[in-house]
Order: C-alpha cells, then sequence, then structure tokens
C-alpha cells in the first residue's frame, strides 16, 4: 500500500470514527451548587425581578438563546440527595440519602427532644458489593455510558460517599476522570494563594480540596482552576477521537462565601451589603466558566454534536437574597429549596430560545441522557426521560407526580411532598400539619388552601403515602411512643 492510500485511509478513519461522526454526541452537564432559581440575569419567572437586574451572568443568556429553558425544573433541597439521585435515577425517597454527607458512620442532624433520627444511609452512595454500612449501592449514570463507550469525566464537586468509603472517590462509580472531587460538600477556600484548604478560617483538614496542588500560591480562583483542567481533559477526549461525559459539577456558589477577586470590582458602586457583592462576584465567576467551556466547544468544532445541560442541585442559602417570589430557601420543603434554573440546549433538537412550563426532577437526567446516547437501563429508575419535551416544549407533564422526602432532623423542618399538576401537598413531620398550595395562581405559597379543598388534600395524601410506602421511605420515630410519624394518609 503506498503513502496516499494509507494518508486517505487515516484521513477517512479521523473522519468517521472523531466524536463528530461518532454518531454518539458529547454529553455536557453544567451542574451549579447552592444556585438559586433567581440568582441570575436569565428570567425563570414569567417577568424579570429585582435579582434579574442585578446579577450578571450573560454566559447562561447565551445559551438560553440557543436552548430550551425550562420554568418548573426541581432537585431535592439539598446537595448530597440530588447528587445521588442525578448518578441512579433513584427519588430520594428510594435511595434513602436524604441529607448530606461528611464523615464516615455519622450524622450531620442534630438531637430532638421529641424525634430519634432513622437509619438513613449517611455514608452515602457506594459502588455494588463494597459492603459499607449505611450506604445506597447502585450501578451509576457514568457507569451506564462508560459501558458505552463514553471518556467520562468528572470535575469539582463530588459529594456522593462519606470520607474513608469508596464512594468519596468519583471513580469507583463510573469516572475515568477524576478532578478535585471527593468526599466534600464544600471547599476549605475558593482562593490559590490559599491552597483551596480551610486553614486560613482554622478550618479542618477533611475540607482541603484534593488534586489541584498546581495551583497552590497562586491567586487563581478555585472555579477558574477547575474549568482549566476541565478543558484540559475535553481537548484530550477529542484528540484521542472518544466521545465524552463531562460532569462539570463546581463547588461554587456553595460557601465559604469568598469572592472572585476578577468580579468583585463590578459591584463595587452598587449600594449593596458585602455579603451580596461577594456572592455576585462567585456568580458571574461561575458563569464565566461556562462561557470558557462553550468557547471551548466552538473551538474545537463539537459544538454541534455536544449536548448542553445547566443546573443547579438546590435552592439558594437563606443568607443570600430572597429568591422571591419563591418561598424559602435551600433545605426548606417550600419552592424556594427546590425549584431550579434548567437550560438544554440539544443541538437541532432543541428549539432556539423557547420556555416550557413542563415538570421535571432531577432523577430525570439519568434516563433522559441514556436515551440521548442510544443506552439501554439495566435497572429500575424513578426518573422519566424528557426528550419528547425537549422536541416538543408544549408536551403535558400534568399527569405525572413529583415526590420530595426530607425526614431528617438537621437545620429546616423535615417534610415529604407531591406536585401533581398546579397543585402541591407539604406535609410537615414534626406536626403533621399539611399545606396546599396551587402554584399556578400562588407560587408564592402564600394561601394554605387545605382545609378549602379537602378533596384534592385526600388525593395527595394517598399519592403521596403509597409513594413513600413503596419505596420504603425511612421515617424519624416519636421517642414517647417509639412509633414512626405517620403517612400524611393517616392523619
Amino acid at each position: 500500500m503506498n503513502s496516499k492510500s494509507v494518508s486517505i485511509l487515516a484521513f477517512l478513519s479521523a473522519l468517521f470514527f472523531s466524536p463528530a461522526f461518532a454518531g454518539k454526541p458529547n454529553i455536557l452537564f453544567f451542574f451549579v451548587d447552592d444556585m438559586g432559581w433567581q440568582d441570575t440575569s436569565v428570567s425563570f419567572h414569567s417577568s424579570e425581578t429585582e435579582l434579574n437586574r442585578q446579577y450578571r451572568t450573560p454566559n447562561m443568556e447565551r445559551l438560553a438563546k440557543k436552548g430550551l429553558l425550562f420554568t418548573s425544573a426541581y432537585a431535592c433541597s439539598i446537595c448530597s440527595p440530588s447528587r445521588v439521585s442525578l448518578m441512579t435515577g433513584q427519588n430520594a425517597a428510594r435511595h434513602g440519602v436524604t441529607c448530606w454527607t461528611l464523615r464516615k458512620d455519622r450524622s450531620p442532624e442534630r438531637p430532638n427532644k421529641k424525634f430519634a433520627s432513622s437509619q438513613w444511609p449517611l455514608n452515602g452512595l457506594q459502588p455494588v458489593d463494597s459492603k459499607i454500612t449505611r450506604s445506597y449501592q447502585s450501578n451509576t449514570l457514568p457507569q451506564a455510558l462508560q459501558k458505552a463507550g463514553y471518556r467520562t469525566i468528572h470535575a469539582g464537586k463530588a459529594h456522593f460517599g462519606a470520607q474513608n468509603t469508596p464512594g468519596a472517590d468519583p471513580q469507583t462509580l463510573g469516572f475515568d476522570i477524576n478532578i478535585a472531587g471527593c468526599h466534600i460538600g464544600g471547599p476549605g477556600s475558593y482562593h490559590g494563594d490559599k491552597n483551596f484548604s480551610a486553614q486560613w478560617r482554622n478550618g479542618e483538614a477533611i475540607w482541603d480540596v484534593p488534586g489541584l496542588e498546581k495551583y497552590h500560591g497562586q491567586q487563581i480562583n478555585l472555579t477558574e482552576a477547575i474549568t482549566r483542567e476541565a478543558i484540559s481533559a475535553v481537548e484530550k477526549s477529542v484528540e484521542d477521537k472518544k466521545p465524552f461525559y463531562l460532569y462539570l459539577s463546581h463547588y461554587a456558589v456553595h460557601a465559604p462565601f469568598e469572592p472572585d477577586r476578577r468580579f468583585l470590582p463590578n459591584y463595587k458602586d452598587e449600594k449593596w451589603k458585602a455579603h451580596q457583592k461577594t456572592y455576585a462576584s462567585m456568580l458571574e465567576s461561575m458563569d464565566h466558566s461556562l462561557g470558557q467551556i462553550l468557547d471551548t466547544l466552538d473551538r474545537l468544532k463539537i459544538s454541534d454534536n455536544t449536548i448542553v445541560v445547566f443546573m443547579s442541585d438546590n435552592g439558594s442559602p437563606g443568607n443570600n437574597p430572597q429568591n422571591t417570589p419563591l418561598r424559602g430557601s435551600k433545605i426548606s420543603g417550600y419552592e424556594g429549596g427546590t425549584r431550579v434554573p434548567l437550560i438544554v440546549h440539544w443541538p437541532k433538537i432543541t428549539p432556539e430560545n423557547q420556555r416550557t412550563n413542563s415538570p421535571m426532577i432531577i432523577e430525570d437526567i439519568y434516563p433522559t441522557f441514556l436515551e440521548i446516547a442510544g443506552v439501554e437501563m439495566e435497572q429500575k429508575i424513578d426518573g422519566q426521560s424528557f426528550t419528547d419535551i425537549l422536541k416538543n416544549p408544549t408536551t403535558d407533564r400534568s399527569k405525572r407526580p413529583l415526590f420530595w422526602h426530607y425526614p431528617n432532623l438537621y437545620h429546616l423542618p423535615p417534610y415529604s411532598s407531591v406536585r401533581l399538576g398546579n397543585h402541591k401537598l407539604i406535609h410537615w413531620h414534626l406536626t403533621d400539619e399539611l399545606e396546599l398550595f396551587d402554584l399556578k395562581n400562588d407560587i408564592g405559597e402564600k394561601n394554605n388552601l387545605a382545609s378549602q379543598q379537602p378533596q384534592k388534600v385526600n388525593l395527595l395524601s394517598k399519592l403521596l403515602g403509597n409513594h413513600l410506602r413503596e419505596t420504603k421511605a425511612f421515617r424519624l420515630t416519636k421517642k414517647s411512643s417509639t412509633s414512626f410519624v405517620s403517612y400524611p394518609d393517616e392523619l
């Protein structure tokens, strides 16, 4: 075979086996921590809000113009549950990791005089057959994509399993590459000149971000460092002609609240408290990372074969400006705890610059990505693919219930809830109070309709109770009688 023939074969091989022609699209999941529904210049509400006018997220705007914006997207109200649901396709009531994890065999919950905690899986998500007690063991989304030929890249916050367990390392859960991920839910510091360590605030070494030692001593933000490493991993995947799943899960904008010094000057003239200025700089830093990633896809000429999904893991914490019109904050059972920003761009599939009111929840990501990648599911899941919504934003999902379950004694009151159509029912475990809201007419959840609509309460109570029974959901016990907290339909 002459050199000319070899060159032609090499060209054809590169053509048909490159990511752009391999038949499998690249998948980029851009996951933000603790970002509220309104913490952006993109309006997810029916009208622009004050926070939309205050914050600067031009790259979110750029993505929204290219893709589909979800106004009724949900996650769990706290971080680890959302991440386990994403990885497994399971609702939190089923996998049971309903609060955040950190130390092996230790719960972050607080003592309560009247109620005792359940035996929920406080060690978090673990690989199958890992033999870690009080954990949830499951096959995962990256494992399924890995089997299908994807290079799976984890960058940023993991927070799947507790310290000193296999699940603390993303590579045990299906990721080929791990950049800066471990057991921690928040970084020691966002500053490279603090070595991304909590030592500056007299914090423990357990919070130190691993694997980024080459940036120690530099005046660089953690978000920037993770972005650079993620871009390098993408470049290598393209060079190797491998389709990739990039799970770019930023620690931002989670505490500790430290400014990105590049963007803080943009807010010097605002008449805000110092905390809001710091938070705004962290949001702009996160958004800048999104822009860098989108620019990388364009530069590598793979934008047309890469699905980009932007999402947050829960609502904004209570010390941030309130995400009005929503009520509540992170960990709360109200919309401010669970409703999150979601934007999807699937080239040539999602309509540009469109919005949809069709509800979805975080466990839906699992089957959606597998369907897009042409991968069959190997386990029972609660999530439902929303590719039909991506193709047709007017798709009606009003008959599908969404469920939340937070039976923990950590910070805000424990609850279970269900949304069906426009109505949402919340069961508060400690008081056995039921609240019913019409989200279409009362997105701020100000008017409890439970006493006015008993039939709707009964319907949703049975729906929620049956879900908790079917999933064998963990429940608190009453110390006075050692009996479990009631199901909502038992009240």
